[in-house]
């Protein structure tokens, strides 16, 4: 086995779920409640991630594809999976959930919704399914030269987990350059806040999908959160969108 080989072998599928469990989560809760983002950092290796962008020319892995210029979302295009999930990214969402779940339970009493999420993303999947939401909403995009995607929210249907996770899966300034990830948050009678989140191969960036709380001198109020993509000035980037409902 070489090198390389044996690297990725010490972090395949079935161990991602450990590596998840061995992040900072003290320092990662405490970005996303003062800044609604944070950078997991490491999560995938390299190999993984180009493993992972491997797929997007095989539309066996997928139910559908958007180009986005036709919708007006930017230009680029991405790729819904279907189920059942590539391993990696099956174990990557209950992985991830399991730990931003207690986040979501706490952001939405600070903010007086009843919602509360299960212990388990299994347990949220068959709600979602319940109420008419079944087709798995983790996508794959894919930018060249001059694409971008314009500042948005991941809004599928009733039930919203209030959290999602990208993962770079190229390199900057090797297979492109430009394309940062850009979050804005609309404060309430103040002007918005914009935060560029830099990323390497193989980082993720966590944050809120619509709103999150925000301590003020008159009490805990809602911000509104989007997210885009700035401009590909040059090359390829691939995306993994973590989204943990699903779509009607």
């Amino acid at each position: 086995m070489t090198v390389t080989a044996r690297k990725t072998a010490q972090r395949s599928a079935p161990d991602l779920s450990a590596h998840v469990d061995a992040l900072d989560w003290p320092e990662i809760t405490g970005e996303l409640d003062t800044k609604g983002c944070a950078v997991l950092k490491g999560l995938l290796t390299p190999d993984q991630c180009r493993e992972i962008a491997a797929h997007y020319p095989d539309d066996v892995h997928f139910r559908s594809r958007i180009v986005m210029g036709r919708h007006g979302f930017g230009r680029g295009e991405y790729k819904y999976f279907s189920y059942p999930l590539p391993d990696q990214i099956a174990q990557l969402r209950p992985a991830l959930y399991r730990h931003l779940q207690s986040v979501a339970n706490r952001w939405n009493e600070a903010m007086a919704i009843d919602i509360r999420y299960p212990d388990s993303h299994a347990a949220f999947l068959k709600r979602c399914q319940d109420a008419g939401q079944a087709r798995p909403t983790p996508l794959l995009l894919q930018y060249d030269a001059g694409d971008y995607n314009c500042l948005h929210q991941d809004l599928y249907g009733e039930h919203v987990f209030p959290l999602q996770v990208a993962i770079l899966l190229s390199e900057p300034g090797r297979d492109f350059t430009g394309g940062e990830f850009v979050l804005t948050e609309q404060r309430p009678r103040m002007q918005s806040r914009a935060e560029v989140v830099p990323l390497a191969q193989g980082d993720a960036v966590a944050f809120a999908v619509h709103h999150r709380p925000v301590q003020g001198t008159r009490g805990t109020y809602r911000v509104n959160l989007r997210h885009g993509v700035s401009r590909i000035r040059s090359g390829r980037r691939h995306t993994l969108g973590v989204i943990f409902h699903d779509a009607k």
